[in-house]
């Protein structure tokens, strides 16, 4: 639903890549990751196959689906999508990419993006309440929203990460993410031709701690590298 600048999967986002599968297929591979053991199952900007998803869920559960399932997004979604999904998501992992009109229009094309992700994240939260986490430590149910930092705008990352802490307090995580990383030259945007510094990240990181956030996940390591972005093959489906 978006067209970001800077987008990091634009191989399958602008559709040059991809399988097409049946709803059948879908349940088959929701039934396939739970018999190798994965943690969850995770739909990825489903928004546009949300009725196909749902029938795919019905079928795997018939079949003895029970993972937790995972709705993965960039945020910018409607409330009457994310109603669709209530009893079928467990955790909701939307991004909130701005608090800036003017910046959400100019990268993304969505001037509308703050207030209607906000609304969006809202649904969600009412859907899973608070996040809960297993013995095994993996969260079983909540809203996780990740905020990632762009190079050059950190005063917008503050004013995101403390709107979210306003509207939502402790129900939910935050995740402050650094790991943005150039894959295409945009002339027009000269900041986004780099990564985020370690200046940059801790900036951010300190306002969240100073406004009181306790729920919160940190990258460390070296996140902002081009191996963090997977290759689109469609092997394995």
């Amino acid at each position: 639903s978006l067209r970001c600048i800077f987008c990091q999967n634009r191989e399958i986002a602008r559709m040059n890549s991809g399988k097409k599968i049946t709803t059948d297929r879908l349940a088959e591979i929701f039934l396939e990751l739970q018999q190798k053991g994965a943690a969850n199952i995770n739909l990825v900007t489903a928004c546009h196959y949300v009725p196909q998803v749902i029938s795919a869920l019905d079928k795997a559960k018939a079949k003895g689906l029970s993972l937790p399932v995972v709705y993965n997004s960039g945020g910018y979604e409607k409330t009457e999508t994310l109603k669709m999904l209530e009893g079928y998501v467990d955790i909701y992992l939307p991004d909130y990419k701005y608090a800036d009109n003017a910046l959400a229009s100019d990268f993304s094309g969505a001037p509308d993006y703050p207030e209607t992700a906000l609304e969006a994240v809202r649904e969600m939260v009412r859907q899973t309440g608070e996040c809960r986490f297993g013995e095994d430590g993996y969260l079983q149910r909540g809203t996780i929203v990740r905020h990632l930092i762009l190079p050059g705008h950190t005063l917008q990352s503050k004013q995101a990460i403390s709107l979210l802490y306003k509207t939502f307090g402790d129900s939910i995580y935050i995740s402050i993410m650094n790991q943005f990383t150039p894959v295409h030259p945009i002339p027009e945007y000269p900041e986004l031709n780099r990564r985020v510094t370690r200046r940059e990240y801790e900036k951010v990181l300190n306002h969240a701690l100073s406004i009181g956030i306790t729920n919160a996940f940190i990258q460390e390591g070296a996140t902002a590298s081009e191996s963090f972005i997977p290759r689109f093959d469609c092997e394995g489906v």
